[in-house]
């Protein structure tokens, strides 16, 4: 069949039946209309809307063809109810394009005048006619992160990419939103408060901020009558039903009452216009609305004086454009950001009325010198364009009081500014300025604040000694700046110069208020003179040895931060101080502190993180105000106590004192501290915590304990009323303790204990939300128990261990443990995912998400992204590209929740290595956002991921300021979020974006473990930290739980979720017999089987190995059916013996069996189901086969395996029945055969392939489009021959995901011995018994491929 040529430019059309031919359009365009049913939850379509196979075959010719799916417009229309419910178009064309189809010629075909794109489920713009659509989704896609083009092809006809990207054939409209622009009917209307007036029929319109009546007939020419609405009032007219009376303001108010036919239009026109009399002022917010004009009815308020026309597609030339705007002539402020103008609206300049406009983010190169004519503009906002220079009539606007400029394309500061005198604030971040004039800034003597902040400022330029005596603020963040000299600012109150690359600063200190130093590299801070106003000095994050002398000297100094230095020492000026109120000087090197003398007023000290040995004897006896004190992570074996007689003068409340040697002797001080809200004292040496003393800490909302040597928790505790939280894990508590009587108890964590029962009350506290009892190995819960337990939010208990069916065949090659803590938030946004078995045994896949602010996107990543990786592996074998596509993938499938929410993604994905010979497994690590993964190697910390935020990220941060977003102060896109890369946050497009960065490595005997942390864990955690506290813990469940409980520790109070992955890819962690595990001999002879030093994991809920080449949940019988193995007790020992064959030795992951290079015949044994006759034959037949053996429930026969590795069954050659087969090595040791796997890594490798199929798996993505699709959701090759591998490999065997597939066995699974093979099965038994060779000594050095599973049969 042809193909059809519709005309220069226009698509190729796939060849039709003469039934379809009357469903073409003009133009060549090929549509194929079909009533499509909307999916509810996620508003994309259902699977029933993807085309046939003569469609894709003819995508298939040509990666620039492509589909557009063309829907109707989505209204929504009101009933006689009060709700409005919607109604969308169940018709829906799917139109057949190129890339270089052009938007008119789909119009043409469709018979529409335009089409709409929308994004993200938000705005709606037109399409020009030239703009081409299929090109503008395929860019989308591109950008996105998609490479390959057959892959964004197959993309690009998605249905459920319309969540992010669709077009419209008609605009589409809701009714609330027409509702805020225009109401408008006809109904009964009556004119004044009195009943001299009879009641007529009007058209009634509700427009902006006036209601016009006037005449059905004539409402165009004829006489309308408008009633100002703003200060007015709205009533009910009592004595006819559903009717409203609309009164102006003023002292000669006119009143018209309007009478409805329904509730309904009662009740919109009564909450639109109660909008309208409330306000103060006459402001029309029409914003959001994708409008290209406004309506003509709105050009009869005159009184409008803002007007917000923000996120719209405003045109210029059209009846109620930009042009006309200039008609409102009380009109005093114009918002028209966001409408990608292009060009500058030359006709708003004769609004001369305005006092603020903003027109940010609009594209605009330049303005016109018609901007002068705005005489009373004050505030004017241009952010966001694409501005080099700015003309010099703007400096006739002498009223301007506020320009922003800030996120163009300027190189220096304009010299218009020196103009305008109005002018206090410089605000350019954002721009391209690399050198910084202060002689700039001194002729501009009104400027005060400058806010330079992510420019590229390298140096700081002065022209001559004269001071600056004018400004007083500047912010100079995210620069290159090396060193600054700022001395001649002399009336510098404030400086922000955090994260540039500084190493010295010198400042003027008459005037200094406040200092903003962090994430430099400062050796030395000067001021002079002293800074006698400074109140705030923050120099954190640098190279600094000791606290500056001027600091020490600043009499009115409340808060000082130095951590993350070089300290050794805290000068006395320092915490004598009158004036200071917060110290921060952990993360340095401080031996001590000094005594104290005097009474301070300290009211918050951190100290951790340093080599502390005692604190000061006077510390709290002389600082009464001290409510926060941190010393975790130091060498503390006492505390100071509190005077006596003076305990309850103590005021402190939270007390961090993790990870010291603090003994029992510290808990009498704690008495004196009554108080007390938070108390850490985990990972310290105590063996008790006395009862008597625990009994006086009544104030205690939360206590953590992890970590120590505790047998108990004393009966006291139920006297802590207020304690809502207690973590007592990793501790040897072996008796419940006494708190599920406490009235505000929330979290209770007694994970890797001793526990054996628990006394549980007959009633449980209602707070209760979480209960953690996994690691108590010895725990035994009763059905009653767990009854009482069932209200609880989350209740953590270890799962038993089900039976397997080789229970001593187990590898522990890796085993995990996770935690997660909500913090001091209400809900937990973090979620992860870990399976330890992926793929059928062959890999495993570990993954973290955290939502941030919500929970609804990490579950759904925890719940899809597995699966999706697992279809994403068996189109590709590049690590790149499958977990690329994965990401993108589940960016795409999160729907319509992904377009307003987003998630930052962390995957980790184990599997065997098939490029590194001397590597048995790689790891490979894909990540958006913040979260992070660590390999532990050798001891050392290897990072593996990339945080995507415009703080740590100095290339993204460029990226997205060159794509023109809107970057706040506080560091956050469009203030939103400050990470650049999210699964997600779709409306954010391009500035978000959820491509990943990945990175692969092979794993070693040193590699240890790998740790996987959110945001919050590694913004408390350094990599050795976390690498070392970790390292020697024999639990991963008490690993993680340790890593959150030092977080938490070191000031962490969001959530936090940590997982520890305990790696063993030594030798030792092999399972072949030739390390020393002895596997079952051949069948029918039973055989030991022993482990070497095989580790036993401490929490089976939390630690599990490879499971060997079986499933842990299969019984024999469906292992034997599933891969045709003969491994059975039940079988009869004459047929063993008759067919018994020299059994190989059995491999694991680490030492793969060979491969078979050539085509072979193998004879082998296969257990067949009992559905056919005694006799292994059909019902027919009458005689049994010779060499066919019953025992009742199976039939065990000899049959040809056919062994389908290295070329095409169909080309090998057939050999003769009575012919000798030459025995190769790998035949002589043992008779093999490969199972292909449905998902497994290297499924596309086992099956024979011809030179056509192995072509198209040159494309990672062209096996979802020409495969096919099996039951469970995986994509493999078509087969040429169905042979009994292939049979067998349709078996039903158990999936990896959340959707597993029945194991039992289905009627059309089961073997049979087809006719033709009987003589032939005959034939090989025979040749089997009359000569079996003898194994061959296995070759060493021989070279093992990888990623191979071999079944001895």
């Amino acid at each position: 069949m042809g193909e059809v040529e519709p005309g220069p430019g226009g698509p190729l059309e796939p060849p039709e039946p003469p039934e379809a031919a009357a469903t073409r359009r003009p133009g060549g365009i090929r549509v194929l209309k079909r009533n499509m049913k909307h999916n509810g939850s996620r508003n994309c379509l259902n699977r029933r809307s993807r085309f046939g196979s003569r469609e894709r075959d003819w995508l298939r010719e040509d990666v620039k063809r492509g589909c557009v799916y063309l829907y109707g417009a989505d209204t929504t229309t009101a009933t006689t109810s009060s709700s409005a419910v919607p109604s969308s178009s169940s018709d829906l064309h799917l139109v057949l394009c190129t890339v270089e189809t052009p938007a008119s010629e789909i119009c043409a075909g469709e018979g529409r005048e335009s089409l709409y794109l929308q994004l993200h489920g938000d705005l709606v713009r037109r399409l020009e006619p030239t703009e081409r659509p299929l090109q503008i989704v395929y860019d989308y896609l591109s950008r996105l992160g998609f490479e390959d083009p057959v892959r964004i092809q197959e993309e690009a006809t998605n249905p459920d990419l319309s969540c992010m990207i669709r077009f419209y054939g008609e605009k589409p409209c809701q009714m609330d939103h027409l509702d805020r622009i225009l109401l408008s009917g006809i109904y009964n209307v009556r004119k004044g408060k009195t009943q001299l007036h009879k009641w007529a029929e009007r058209l009634v319109v509700l427009c902006g901020t006036c209601l016009i009546v006037s005449s059905v007939k004539d409402c165009q020419t004829g006489k309308m009558h408008i009633l100002p609405l703003v200060g007015g009032k709205i009533e009910e007219a009592k004595r006819r039903q559903h009717s409203l009376a609309f009164s102006s303001a003023g002292a000669q108010a006119q009143t018209y009452h309007v009478s409805f036919e329904t509730v309904a239009e009662y009740q919109r026109w009564q909450r639109q216009a109660s909008k309208v009399v409330s306000q103060r002022i006459s402001t029309v917010d029409l914003s959001c609305y994708s409008l290209e004009e406004v309506p003509e009815h709105l050009f009869y308020s005159q009184d409008i004086t803002y007007l917000n026309l923000r996120h719209n597609f405003m045109q210029l030339e059209r009846p109620g454009g930009l042009d006309t705007l200039y008609k409102f002539s009380q009109l005093k402020g114009l918002n028209l950001s966001h409408n990608k103008l292009g060009v500058f609206p030359v006709l708003l300049c004769e609004i001369t009325t305005l006092t603020e406009l903003n027109l940010s983010c609009n594209g605009f190169h330049d303005l016109p010198r018609e901007i002068g004519n705005l005489l009373n503009l004050q505030t004017f906002c241009l952010d966001g364009n694409l501005l080099t220079t700015l003309p010099d009539e703007l400096g006739n606007l002498q009223q301007l009081t506020s320009l922003g400029i800030s996120f163009n394309n300027f190189s220096k500061i304009p010299n218009v500014l020196e103009k305008l005198t109005m002018l206090d604030k410089v605000v350019m971040a954002g721009n391209c300025l690399e050198v910084l004039n202060l002689g700039v800034l001194i002729r501009m003597s009104h400027v005060k604040h400058v806010d330079l902040r992510m420019n590229e400022l390298k140096t700081v330029m002065t022209e001559n000694l004269e001071g600056n005596k004018h400004v007083t603020h500047m912010d100079l963040r995210d620069n290159q700046l090396t060193d600054l000299d700022l001395s001649s600012l002399c009336s510098l109150e404030q400086l922000h110069c955090e994260r540039n690359q500084l190493r010295e600063l010198t400042l003027s200190g008459f005037s200094l208020r406040t200092l903003y130093a962090n994430w430099n590299r400062l050796t030395a801070v000067n001021v002079y003179p002293v800074p006698s106003l400074l109140t705030s000095l923050e120099l954190s994050r640098n190279l600094l040895e000791c606290v500056p002398d001027w600091a020490c000297e600043a009499k009115k100094l409340e808060i000082l931060d130095m951590s993350y230095n070089l300290l050794t020492e805290v000068p006395v000026r320092i915490l004598s101080s009158l004036t200071l109120r917060k110290l921060m000087v952990g993360h340095n090197h401080i031996h001590g502190l000094p005594a104290l003398v005097e009474h301070i007023p300290l009211e918050v000290l951190d100290v951790q993180h340093n080599v502390l040995s005692r604190l000061p004897d006077t510390l709290f006896s002389k600082a009464l105000n001290l409510r926060y004190l941190n010393a975790s992570a130091n060498s503390l074996e006492s505390l100071p106590s509190a005077c006596a007689g003076e305990e309850s003068l103590s005021a402190l409340q939270l007390l961090y004192l993790t990870s010291n040697l603090l003994t029992d002797q510290c808990i009498p001080v704690l008495v004196g501290h009554p108080h007390l809200r938070i108390l850490h004292l985990a990972n310290n040496q105590l063996q008790t915590f006395p009862a008597s003393k625990l009994n006086k800490l009544e104030q205690l909302e939360e206590l953590n304990l992890s970590g120590n040597k505790l047998k108990a928790i004393p009966t006291t505790i139920a006297n802590c009323k207020r304690l809502h939280t207690l973590v007592a894990h990793a501790n040897n508590i072996s008796i419940f303790p006494e708190i599920l009587q406490l009235p505000q108890i929330q979290f209770v964590d007694l994970s890797c204990n001793d526990l054996t029962e628990i006394l549980i009350p007959e009633t449980l506290p209602a707070t209760l939300q979480d209960l953690d009892l996994t690691g108590n190995t010895n725990l035994v819960l009763e059905h009653k128990t767990l009854d009482m337990f069932s209200h609880i939010t989350t209740l953590k208990i270890d799962q038993k261990p089900l039976p397997t069916t080789d229970a001593t065949v187990t590898s522990t090659f890796w085993s995990h443990g996770l935690a997660e803590m909500a913090g001091q938030r209400n809900k937990l946004c973090v979620s992860a995912l870990a399976m330890d078995n992926f793929a059928e045994g062959v890999g495993a896949v570990y993954g973290m998400f955290d939502g941030d602010r919500n929970e609804e996107l990490p579950r759904l990543l925890q719940c899809t992204m597995a699966d999706v990786l697992l279809e994403e592996v068996q189109h590709s074998t590049n690590d790149t590209v499958f977990m690329a596509n994965t990401f993108l993938v589940s960016h795409r499938k999160l729907g319509m929740a992904g377009q307003k929410l987003g998630s930052s993604a962390l995957l980790c994905y184990i599997r065997p290595d098939t490029a590194d010979p001397t590597s048995s497994f790689s790891l490979t690590v894909a990540n958006v956002g913040a979260c992070q993964a660590v390999l532990c190697r050798g001891g050392k910390p290897v990072p593996l991921s990339k945080v995507f935020s415009l703080e740590h990220d100095p290339e993204e941060a460029q990226r997205v300021k060159g794509q023109k977003a809107i970057i706040t102060e506080d560091n956050k896109v469009n203030g939103v979020t400050c990470c650049t890369r999210l699964l997600g946050c779709t409306y954010l497009y391009p500035w978000v974006l959820p491509k990943p960065h990945i990175s692969s490595t092979p794993l070693t005997i040193q590699d240890e473990l790998l740790i996987l942390g959110n945001k919050a864990l590694w913004e408390h955690l350094s990599y050795l930290e976390a690498v070392n506290a970790v390292r020697h813990v024999q639990d991963p469940l008490a690993a993680a739980k340790k890593l959150c409980t030092l977080a938490q520790s070191y000031g962490c109070q969001d959530n936090v979720g940590a997982m520890v992955v305990y790696l063993n890819i030594g030798e030792e962690g092999c399972t072949c017999e030739m390390n020393g595990l002895t596997l079952p001999g051949p069948v029918g002879f039973a055989s030991t089987a022993t482990i070497k030093d095989t580790p036993k994991p401490t929490t089976p809920s939390s630690s599990s190995g490879i499971a060997s080449e079986f499933s842990s949940e299969m019984s024999t019988s469906e292992v034997s059916s599933e891969v045709g193995s003969t491994a059975s007790d039940e079988h009869n020992t004459v047929g063993l013996e008759a067919s018994l064959l020299p059994r190989p030795e059995r491999r694991c992951s680490l030492h793969p069996t060979p491969n078979l290079g050539v085509f072979q015949r193998q004879p082998s044994c296969a257990t067949f189901s009992s559905n056919q006759s005694d006799n292994g034959l059909d019902s027919d037949d009458d005689q049994p086969v010779e060499g066919v053996i019953t025992n009742g429930s199976r039939v065990e026969v000899e049959v040809d395996i056919h062994c389908c590795r290295g070329r095409d069954s169909e080309n090998s050659p057939t050999l003769p029945k009575n012919s000798s087969t030459p025995c190769s090595e790998e035949h002589a040791r043992g008779l093999f055969f490969g199972i292909r796997r449905q998902n497994s890594v290297n499924s596309g490798i086992l099956l024979p392939t011809n030179k056509d199929k192995m072509e198209l798996q040159k494309s990672p993505s062209t096996s979802c489009l020409y495969g096919k699709k099996l039951s469970n959701g995986s994509i493999v090759p078509l087969e040429d021959s169905l042979n009994l591998i292939e049979v067998a490999t349709e078996a039903p065997k158990r999936k990896t995901g959340y959707f597993a597939a029945p194991t039992q066995l289905e009627p059309e699974d089961q073997f049979v011995v087809p006719r033709d093979l009987e003589e032939e099965v005959k034939e090989q038994m025979k040749q089997q018994q009359e000569s079996r060779p003898e194994p061959e000594p296995r070759e060493e050095g021989r070279a093992e491929p990888l990623e191979e599973f071999d079944t001895a049969l």
